[in-house]
């Protein structure tokens, strides 16, 4: 992931100060352990400021609003008592070089700043910093003891201190070429090495950019460079620090990440905090996305590997069960022909009843053939007893494996992540396990605020008719509860675990044939049967599609139903294109 470098913080800074000051502070929200967001109001707009300290994406620019939830973090509290209703007065640069910002709030423009939020852009190291007009620690968003720093504690009560400076010598604009050279090459490495070694206020990507762009490679050793070489790279060295000093900066996207420089943006775009926002916002989706599909993937396949050894141990014991009748009719046969036994025998040879076929059965030679009989008699009883009992036992057990499965394909059909819906519907899916006990999550949160619509895969038949796909079961049970009208048709595989898939249609209007078997791929397609040639498919009216009470979510009965064959290999080979929009 690109960390906010710099040249990053000061575009930012610079747009800040020309649209956004002075802002009334008008709310202060916590959005997780490490984000806040502030919502500011000037004469002519309102918006939220994004700041974080999140160790690997620490960042400060304009954003989306907070999603609407209790928020419990005491520090936005602590933040929310101090600043609310004050004005953003200034924004100004800790000390030259730092990736620290001062933002001052005071009663009104002109009057003297009454509390100084430091926003500190530094890697793991990055804080958040409330201090007073005094420049006394209020609050922090990490509080770092003596024991954790001797360098720099931060504690609620110090002195705000300023982050250790840096070693390095600072670019200048004014530096002559001979000068920068001479600096640069005198301990030769890799063209990268020497600059991040010489100069303090770079990063990796912005030293990549700047080589690029003077058409050299970052890993070049510095004898391979000729003085043709060294004019271009700090032509373009001049160019960056002219940027910086007249504050113009060309946001645009690149292959890796982001530039803000007017060389190397493949997509250039107008709005620099939109272009940073969908950056980390998507860039931490990812993380997350990636994370938590491994972690229900693991919990998936340790409950489904428990409930399989389950129900093979029950279907053993049916298996015993199911002699049990021939224990009662070697028992018939004993009690029978007793009077044929003699003392010592261990076998007894006997005609079966029915079919006349000579039978032998054992005996304990210590026993007569009544009382082996009885012995018989016993055993008999007590596997058809076993036999009651284990039945709905495993009836419970394979109905848990069947809900499971369904989750388990739900998740396996979101494979990586593209756009937010794909981490709503696996934060769905994990919500769900937490709700039926397979999970544990104490930080989770019900939520169920969000459009209904918003996170179907919505589809489009050869006719144009929308088609709706459930990514999870929260989204199948929402297409029958909320979603569906009469006149729609509801579709799933007959037997087998997959989405649920709504065909959308207006009053009268009658499906073709092509759209009926069309949707009956997309349903094959999403279900644990997709690698078939052919997949039995049912739809019916979601008027004729019910949920039992009780049952887990995404399970239901239907009736009136029609059977199609799904042929998912047709969207295999091409795929159905997602439709933007609302259903």
């Amino acid at each position: 992931m690109q960390p906010v470098d710099f040249t990053t913080l000061m575009a930012v800074c610079h747009d800040l100060r020309a649209n956004w000051l002075p802002a009334r502070c008008e709310q202060v929200v916590q959005c997780d352990t490490a984000t806040l967001a502030i919502g500011l109001r000037t004469l002519d707009r309102r918006g939220w400021l994004t700041v974080s300290w999140h160790p690997q994406a620490a960042r400060l620019h304009l954003g989306e609003a907070p999603p609407k939830g209790p928020d419990t973090f005491t520090f936005s509290q602590q933040l929310k008592h101090q600043l609310n209703q004050l004005a953003l007065v200034a924004i100004e640069p800790v000390a030259p070089w730092e990736r620290a910002l001062d933002l001052q709030f005071g009663r009104r423009p002109g009057d003297p700043p009454q509390w100084h939020l430091y926003v500190e852009i530094m890697g793991k190291y990055s804080n958040v910093i409330l201090a007073n007009d005094q420049n006394q620690i209020v609050t922090a968003a990490h509080q770092v003891s003596d024991q954790q720093s001797r360098v720099r504690p931060i504690q609620t009560g110090d002195p705000y201190v300023l982050p250790p400076a840096m070693m390095n010598t600072l670019p200048s604009l004014s530096e002559s070429q001979p000068s920068w050279q001479d600096r640069v090459t005198l301990v030769p490495s890799t063209l990268k090495k020497m600059l991040m070694q010489s100069y303090g206020g770079l990063s990796s990507a912005l030293v990549a950019t700047l080589v690029a762009a003077a058409q050299l490679s970052p890993n070049q050793p510095a004898e391979e460079l000729t003085q043709a070489d060294w004019d271009r790279l700090f032509t373009v060295w001049q160019r960056w620090l002219m940027a910086l000093e007249k504050g113009q900066f060309f946001p645009g996207r690149t292959a890796t990440g982001y530039t803000l420089l007017d060389w190397d943006a493949l997509a250039p775009v107008d709005d620099l905090h939109g272009l940073l926002n969908n950056y980390y916002r998507d860039e931490l989706n990812r993380q997350g996305f990636d994370r938590l599909k491994n972690q229900l993937q693991q919990k998936l396949k340790g409950h489904l590997e428990k409930l399989g050894q389950k129900a093979d141990t029950f279907r053993q014991r049916l298996d015993q069960s199911a002699q049990a009748e021939d224990l009662r009719q070697q028992a018939d046969l004993l009690m029978t022909y007793n009077h044929q036994w003699v003392p010592g025998l261990t076998a007894m040879t006997l005609t079966d009843f029915e079919t006349g076929a000579p039978v032998t059965i054992a005996i304990d030679p210590d026993k007569t053939a009544i009382q082996q009989a009885q012995r018989l008699y016993k055993q008999h009883q007590k596997l058809k007893r076993a036999k009651d009992k284990v039945m709905p036992l495993l009836n419970e057990v394979e109905a848990e494996l069947n809900y499971l499965e369904q989750v388990d394909d739900a998740l396996g059909q979101i494979a990586s992540y593209g756009e937010p819906t794909d981490l709503e519907a696996l934060t769905d899916i994990r919500d769900e396990l937490v709700q039926q006990g397979y999970l544990a999550s104490p930080d989770y949160r019900p939520n169920d605020r969000r459009n209904p619509t918003d996170a179907f895969r919505q589809l489009q038949t050869p006719d144009g008719l929308a088609v709706l796909v459930g990514r999870n079961n929260r989204q199948n049970d929402l297409l029958i509860s909320t979603v569906a009208t009469d006149y729609d048709l509801w579709f799933h595989t007959q037997e087998i675990p997959g989405s649920h898939v709504l065909l959308r249609l207006g009053a009268g209007q009658v499906p073709s044939e092509t759209d009926l078997q069309f949707v009956a791929n997309i349903a094959a397609y999403f279900s644990r049967a997709r690698q078939s040639d052919q997949v039995p498919v049912i739809y019916t009216q979601p008027r004729h599609v019910y949920k039992p009470k009780g049952a887990r979510p995404g399970m239901v009965i239907y009736k009136h139903e029609t059977v199609l064959w799904g042929q998912p290999q047709r969207l295999r080979q091409s795929p159905p294109t997602p439709v933007a929009g609302q259903a």
